[in-house]
């Protein structure tokens, strides 16, 4: 097996889906986290467009998260992937409509007030109610094996699962099936184990770093 280096950031969601897919094949692999405010030289000269993550092969290099976690699939064992080729696209769609949730879930934990937060927050539960139709009887997104959507969807549940910690925000109510893959997800030691365990205050002080309305919301309230 080629060594793998993933050039990664503390919090963010697209490093996740990559860290998710290496556990799940327990792949060894280096992991080195970069300043993205204040990047070091050498990122710079390695990502095209400044971004993590990273996963360097040998002394190849690899861009973008679905990218990523494709090559990680067609070369390590087992795949995440469903053999058939239109289910397979199927997942592929889904995983870029989880990348659309994730600018949707930017706008809401960015937004500067709170009539931004709540139009935002809608945006997101409509989102969810999307795939609350498509949902099966799970556990995951593909019944009962963990795919790479599962990967792409994990990091956004762990949003909440910091905020639920302050306060319900109604973005799954009524959606029961959501919630269940939700908590599978959160479950699923892959999932557990792509953050460090200083995650929630790491995500905590971004929020209140943007100023956000979600940060004056969340400490407002003790946490329960």
């Amino acid at each position: 097996m080629p060594k793998l280096h993933l050039i990664s950031h503390e919090i963010c969601p697209y490093v996740q889906r990559a860290v998710i897919a290496l556990l799940e094949k327990q792949a060894p692999f280096e992991r080195t986290n970069v300043n993205l405010g204040n990047p070091p030289e050498w990122f710079l000269n390695i990502s095209p467009l400044g971004k993590v993550p990273l996963l360097k092969v040998d002394d190849e290099v690899i861009f973008e998260s679905a990218v990523i976690c494709e090559y990680l699939d067609e070369t390590i064992a087992p795949r995440l992937h469903p053999a058939d080729p239109l289910t397979r696209a199927r997942h592929r769609a889904w995983i870029e409509f989880a990348s659309a949730v994730l600018v949707g879930m930017w706008e809401f934990n960015t937004a500067p007030d709170d009539t931004t937060l709540e139009t935002k927050g809608k945006e997101l539960q409509a989102k969810f109610a999307l795939l609350e139709k498509v949902l099966g009887a799970g556990p995951y997104f593909a019944g009962s094996a963990f795919s790479l959507v599962d990967a792409a969807f994990a990091p956004i549940f762990r949003y909440f699962d910091v905020y639920d910690h302050f306060a319900d925000l109604g973005i799954f109510n009524d959606l029961p099936k959501v919630q269940a893959w939700r908590s599978a997800l959160a479950a699923r030691p892959s999932v557990q184990q792509a953050v460090a365990a200083d995650y929630p205050e790491k995500l905590l002080g971004f929020l209140n770093s943007r100023n956000s309305e979600l940060a004056r919301r969340l400490a407002a309230v003790p946490p329960r």
